[in-house]
């Protein structure tokens, strides 16, 4: 059976287009080595050879038009890449075409009409073109009503980039929301989004290093409960308190204050919890000195 994963997997080692990657797969039974020989031998993978190289860097960045915006994040394999023009005008196609659409998933904007072809196939060939693998690795759209305000922060030339939604509150606010959060990193928005079981993994190792530390049975219920609240001050943006704050005021606290409340919140850092190139510039010059 063809599964999704499967086809995903392909097109990741290829850049080949969905359907060319499924029709491989049939055609060679799901194996995926010879469905990568499939597509180079009918010239479909253009960038078939890059297949195996690591793409972790490249750029997070935003668009907003109107009551939409969407953040992406399209990685490449040098820095040096995600700073080339041809590079950072496909960057601004996507984002355009996306602002522009109804796409609501990453396989919806990757099927979406760019002068006569596919983000999809707009991508592999400028992998082509360029020479290093590109990805789009991921996407978000937020929608807004007309009382509801965006706020976006890029940090870095695009190494982190943040959109916030909040009700009630003006741009600036919503700007100083996403500086802080491309600053403080925070996982859910408010308390009530830590999954439970997560809340309860923390619970049991925060129990652990107090049975450890020799603290009293009896009191451990008790001390569990502030350490809660720390946890929650760590890694929830309401709860945190605001980088710019004088006073020990919380994010959640100077939204409220400026007569808002948060409504969502999506931090975008390249390449985070992908594999890294790990070879150095001399590894690298003796490959090619070696043709590989």
């Amino acid at each position: 059976m063809i599964t999704a994963s499967l086809v995903k997997d392909l097109r990741e080692k290829t850049g080949a287009g969905m359907l060319d990657c499924k029709k491989a797969l049939e055609a060679n039974n799901g194996d995926i080595d010879a469905s990568i020989d499939w597509l180079r031998e009918k010239g479909i993978s253009k960038a078939a050879k890059k297949a195996d190289r690591i793409a972790a860097e490249g750029v997070a960045a935003i668009a907003i038009k109107g009551n939409k915006a969407a953040i992406i994040e399209v990685n490449s394999e040098t820095d040096f890449v995600a700073k080339n023009e041809k590079f950072t005008n496909m960057v601004n196609t996507i984002l355009d075409t996306i602002v522009s659409s109804d796409a609501k998933t990453l396989e919806e904007v990757l099927a979406l009409d760019v002068n006569g072809e596919t983000i999809e196939k707009l991508i592999v060939s400028n992998t082509a073109t360029i020479g290093e693998k590109l990805n789009l690795r991921r996407v978000e759209i937020l929608t807004k009503n007309d009382d509801e305000t965006f706020g976006d922060y890029i940090h870095m030339g695009g190494k982190i980039a943040v959109l916030t939604k909040l009700k009630g509150a003006d741009e600036t606010v919503a700007k100083d929301v996403s500086m802080h959060s491309a600053a403080m990193k925070p996982l859910y928005v408010k308390s009530s989004d830590v999954p439970s079981d997560v809340l309860e993994k923390e619970k049991e190792i925060m129990k652990e290093q107090l049975i450890n530390e020799g603290k009293p049975q009896d009191k451990i219920d008790g001390i569990l409960v502030g350490k809660v609240k720390k946890y929650y001050e760590e890694v929830c943006l309401e709860n945190q308190i605001f980088v710019k704050a004088e006073n020990k005021e919380t994010v959640g606290e100077y939204v409220k204050n400026n007569g808002g409340v948060i409504l969502d919140m999506i931090r975008f850092e390249v390449g985070e919890g992908m594999q890294k190139r790990e070879e150095n510039f001399a590894e690298e010059v003796a490959k090619q000195m070696q043709g590989k």
